[in-house]
């Protein structure tokens, strides 16, 4: 227990480490887009800013969360804390969402005013500019974020990775408006808007993603078919273990949580019985990590010297 105590407290910290990180990269990201959007006369530019500056508010929320959702079980908690993180991550798709509906009525209404007979300003040099370096610098966030995810095993902080994935995107369509809003004379400068609401399209189907995902975690959806499929073939492919029935699936944080019958020989002792209900936990243990097993044992009901009533 005291290897795991110690382990956590090094995923907090690592965690809460890399999304400062993110978080100081984009202050400075979110304030520069928006003073070079309004230098380089570019709407694009300006509601790509604000959608770094959303990022902001995600990596609080992940900062905030980290300790919260890897505290020990407790009297009102007996799973763990790890729902807190899911629930984390469905906040970060309403805000994405919102986000993403914000720019592209934005940018609706810069296309109607051009249809009323607006003539939009050429975007600057600056604001492409801006673009490239936003780019690159979300898609090394993005990569940074992700792996630090995948290796403490945090939800949150793999949304909060797909939300600088967002911003790369919508950085790569604000580029393409403005160099078109930019070369192709006045007429085309229309793209500029075009490619805000685009952004917001993009933003929209990343949040709905997240928020599907966070939904099913938060409602008990089972595990993935391919997961449920490997567990089916864990208990089934161990010995001792005749049969088995049913096997229940759901996640909790980075934690799967699997309750099954599995039915054994009557003959055999109490002790044989549980070696063999500790050899399917450690067995799913080892293909799926954060496993957390509830096994009932069972007489085989079609065993010739079973003399019970299967439960």
């Amino acid at each position: 227990m005291p290897q795991t105590h110690h382990n956590t407290q090094e995923e907090i910290h690592l965690g809460r480490r890399v999304t400062w990180v993110g978080f100081w990269t984009n202050v400075g990201l979110s304030v520069l887009k928006i003073i070079t959007g309004i230098i380089g006369r570019s709407s694009a530019m300006i509601a790509d800013g604000i959608h770094s500056a959303s990022d902001l508010i995600t990596d609080i929320v992940v900062i905030a969360v980290l300790g919260i959702s890897r505290r020990r079980p407790d009297a009102s908690h007996s799973y763990g804390h790890g729902k807190i993180e899911t629930f984390a991550s469905f906040i970060i798709s309403l805000l994405l969402g919102g986000v993403a509906i914000g720019i592209a009525i934005e940018g609706v209404e810069k296309i109607i005013a051009v249809a009323e007979g607006e003539i939009l300003p050429r975007p600057g040099w600056i604001a492409l500019a801006m673009g490239v370096v936003s780019v690159v610098a979300k898609e090394w966030l993005f990569r940074y974020t992700r792996s630090a995810a995948r290796k403490i095993g945090s939800s949150a902080m793999e949304a909060n990775a797909w939300h600088h994935r967002s911003d790369a995107y919508s950085s790569i369509a604000t580029i393409v408006g403005i160099a078109g809003a930019m070369f192709l004379g006045d007429k085309w400068r229309i793209l500029d808007p075009v490619a805000a609401i685009f952004v917001g399209i993009l933003i929209l189907v990343m949040a709905y993603r997240l928020g599907r995902d966070a939904v099913g975690e938060l409602v008990e959806t089972s595990l993935p078919h391919d997961e449920t499929n490997r567990i089916k073939e864990i208990i089934a492919g161990t010995p001792g273990v005749i049969s088995y029935h049913n096997l229940r699936t759901r996640r909790n944080g980075r934690q799967n949580i699997i309750d099954v019958h599995i039915y054994l020989q009557p003959s055999i002792s109490l002790v044989e019985a549980h070696t063999i209900a500790t050899h399917v936990e450690r067995r799913l243990r080892t293909a799926l990590a954060e496993v957390s097993a509830n096994i009932h044992m069972e007489p085989n009901p079609k065993s010739p010297d079973n003399t019970s009533s299967p439960k």
